[in-house]
C-alpha cells in the first residue's frame, strides 16, 4: 500500500534561496520541454530524452539526474492528460473543456512541485536533515520536521521519489512510503455508509455524522470572502490570500475524523465497510442553479478515499456497491418507488409501511448489497472432476 507523508522543511535564508532558484530552473526547463513535445508531437519519455536531454542540461543549468526527472515529469503530465481524455473526464472532443486542455502545451508554474529521486535527495533520519541537489550545488543539512506518526512512517517505509514544493513561502517535502499490506479479516457483517450533503455520513447502525457544521462554515467563509473582495484594498487582498484553502482544510479535517471513527468501529466489531459507488454523480444529477455550488464542493469522494485507505491499513474489508435506488428501496419487503421517500429526511414504504430516517434506510440497503456482493466475491469456484 502506498501512502504519502508530508514533512515541513526548515531551511536557512541561504538554503531557501537556493531551493527557490532550483524550482524556477526546473519548471522553466519543464515548460520548454512541454512546448517542444507539443510542437513535435513527441510525448513519450524515451523520445523526449533522446531529443532534449543535452539541451535541457546545457540551457537551464541542470545536472544529469535532475534533467532526466524534468523530462519524465513532462512525459507523465502528457500521459495523465491522455488518460483523462480516454476516460472521458474532459468531455467530448468537441467540448470547450476538451479543446482548452488539448489545444496548447501543458504549462508549469514557476514554483510547481519538482520530483527528486534518491540520487538527488538523501535523508538522514537520525539528524532529521536532508541533503538535496540545487542549482547552487549540493545543499546539506536542511532540517525537516513533522508529526511523530509521520516521521515514524517516513523512517520505516519511505521508498521512491519525493516532491519538493513551496506553499506561501513554506517549504515541504512529500515522500512516497510503501507500507506492507495488512491481511483483510473476514468480516462477520458490514457497516453500510450512506454519504450525503446534509448528513455527510450515516451508517446502518443509525450513527449520523451531520454536515450542518461544514455548511455553516462554508457560508461564513463565503460571506467573509465577499466582504473582503468588496473592500478591494491591499490589506483586504492580503487577508484573502491568507484565507485561501481554509475551507478545504476544514472539510479534509472533518472527513479524516469521520472516517477514523467509522473504521475504528468496524475494526472493533469485526465488520467490513460498504459505501455507495458515486462515480460520475455530478454529471448524472441535474440541479437548480443555487444548488450547483453545494454539489460541486461536496467532498464525498475524499470521504470515500479516506475510508478506503484507513480500512486497508486496519485490515478491514472495504466494498463499493451499486448506488441505484438505495434511498427508495424498502429493506424489508424490497418494494422500490420514489414515493417511498416523501421528504428528504423520511422514508415510508408504500407497501409494508416500514418507516424511518431515510439516510439510515439507505445505509441498511448498502449493507444488504455488500453482503450479497461479498458472498459472490468469496464464492469458491467449482471445477469439473478429472
Amino acid at each position: 500500500m502506498k501512502l504519502v507523508v508530508q514533512v515541513k522543511l526548515l531551511p536557512t535564508p541561504v538554503q531557501a534561496a537556493a531551493l527557490e532558484a532550483t524550482l524556477r530552473a526546473c519548471n522553466q526547463a519543464a515548460a520548454h520541454v512541454s512546448q517542444v513535445a507539443y510542437e513535435r508531437g513527441v510525448k513519450d519519455r524515451n523520445g523526449l530524452q533522446r531529443q532534449l536531454y543535452r539541451e535541457v542540461k546545457a540551457g537551464f543549468g541542470l545536472s544529469a539526474q535532475p534533467a532526466v526527472r524534468v523530462i519524465k515529469k513532462v512525459a507523465d503530465a502528457y500521459a495523465a492528460l491522455a488518460a483523462q481524455a480516454k476516460a472521458g473526464l474532459l468531455g467530448r472532443s468537441s467540448s470547450k473543456r476538451y479543446r482548452k486542455a488539448t489545444s496548447s502545451p501543458i504549462a508549469f508554474r514557476e514554483r510547481g512541485a519538482q520530483p527528486f529521486d534518491d540520487r538527488c535527495l538523501s535523508w538522514q533520519p537520525d539528524a532529521r536533515t536532508v541533503s538535496i541537489w540545487t542549482t547552487e550545488g549540493r545543499m546539506k543539512n536542511v532540517r525537516y520536521t513533522g508529526s511523530v506518526d509521520q516521521l515514524k512512517t517516513l523512517d520505516h517505509y519511505r521508498k521512491g521519489e519525493s516532491d519538493l514544493i513551496c506553499r506561501k513561502g513554506t517549504w515541504f517535502l512529500i515522500a512516497t512510503c510503501e507500507i506492507p499490506d495488512v491481511p483483510v479479516v473476514e468480516p462477520v457483517d458490514w457497516i453500510g455508509v450512506d454519504r450525503g450533503i446534509v448528513n455527510l455520513a450515516t451508517t446502518s447502525d443509525a450513527v449520523n455524522h451531520q454536515g450542518r457544521g461544514l455548511t455553516r462554515h462554508r457560508r461564513w467563509d463565503a460571506r467573509k470572502r465577499a466582504e473582503l473582495q468588496a473592500v478591494g484594498t491591499r490589506s483586504a487582498t492580503r487577508r484573502l490570500a491568507r484565507r485561501a484553502g481554509r475551507e478545504q482544510r476544514h472539510a479534509t479535517h472533518m472527513n479524516h475524523r469521520i472516517s477514523k471513527e467509522i473504521v475504528s468501529v468496524a475494526q472493533r466489531t469485526g465488520r467490513g465497510i460498504a459505501v455507495e459507488c458515486l462515480d460520475g454523480i455530478r454529471e448524472r444529477v441535474r440541479l437548480r442553479r443555487e444548488q450547483r455550488g453545494t454539489l460541486s464542493s461536496w467532498p464525498f469522494h475524499q470521504l470515500g478515499a479516506h475510508l478506503a485507505y484507513k480500512a486497508t491499513r486496519a485490515g478491514v474489508a472495504f466494498l463499493e456497491v451499486d448506488a441505484a435506488y438505495t434511498s427508495q428501496r424498502c429493506p424489508r419487503c424490497g418494494h422500490t418507488e420514489r414515493a417511498n421517500r416523501p421528504t428528504r429526511d423520511h422514508f415510508s414504504c408504500r407497501r409494508c409501511g416500514l418507516a424511518g430516517p431515510a439516510d439510515v434506510v439507505a445505509g441498511v440497503n448498502v449493507r444488504t448489497r455488500a453482503r450479497s456482493a461479498w458472498a459472490f466475491v468469496t464464492m469458491p469456484v467449482s471445477r469439473p472432476a478429472g
